[in-house]
């Protein structure tokens, strides 16, 4: 009878040792995929913290050149001709010339002027140029005895060029300043209406890294 008992409980023995073998096995591999899914959680939030703390400088450091740049330009600013706008300095076309030319006003000469020694001290602490970019409104050129420009395109690098020369020339270094066209493209408002094509028509300057890859329109 004991024998019987003994070989019956050597029986169930072996029976289940497997099953916890295998239960093992399983709960070992469970373990094994939480601690790689825990890690990989790890190292997205690692990611993720450092990508938003960069982002947040990016940030600050946004802001930090934009309240730099107003600070430079307070006075003109104060005056309500001159907006500063992510960075990019704008003055409404008709400040600075009549329509269709790219003959400076006395007033936008006068303007520029004034802008010059404050730009000169922002680009040198930053060691950076000045990008002055034409545009204007969709506003097809009629071509005449009196209409020098072929379209919208050259209209606006003419007026960007007018507008590096006339810095240079109130002491801007040459090696500070670049200009480039843009025409129509870019509108800041609607061209569906005379309010709208007005606030397209404008010059704007940006001060850029002298490593810029953006392709200008030589202002020699």
């Amino acid at each position: 009878m004991d024998d019987a008992v003994d070989h019956t409980m050597d029986e169930a023995g072996e029976q289940t040792a497997p099953v916890w073998a295998v239960f093992g096995d399983l709960m070992a591999g469970l373990l094994g995929a939480f601690v790689l899914v825990l890690v990989g959680v790890l190292v997205v939030q690692v990611d993720l913290v450092a990508s938003l703390q960069q982002e947040v400088q990016k940030r600050q450091q946004e802001e930090q050149r934009r309240m730099a740049l107003e600070k430079a330009l307070a006075i003109p600013l104060a005056s309500g001709r001159v907006t500063v706008n992510d960075g990019r300095i704008g003055i409404s076309g008709s400040v600075l010339f009549a329509a269709g030319s790219d003959e400076l006003r006395p007033e936008g000469r006068q303007l520029l002027r004034s802008l010059v020694q404050p730009l000169q001290v922002y680009l040198r602490e930053r060691d950076e140029m000045l990008m002055v970019s034409g545009f204007t409104d969709n506003t097809t050129l009629l071509r005449g005895n009196h209409q020098r420009f072929a379209d919208n395109l050259e209209l606006s690098a003419q007026r960007a060029l007018t507008v590096a020369r006339a810095l240079i020339e109130e002491g801007m270094p040459s090696s500070q300043v670049f200009a480039a066209a843009f025409g129509a493209e870019q509108p800041v408002a609607s061209n569906a209406d005379e309010k709208g094509r007005a606030q397209n028509r404008r010059v704007e300057m940006a001060p850029v890294p002298k490593a810029s890859s953006t392709k200008a329109v030589p202002h020699g």
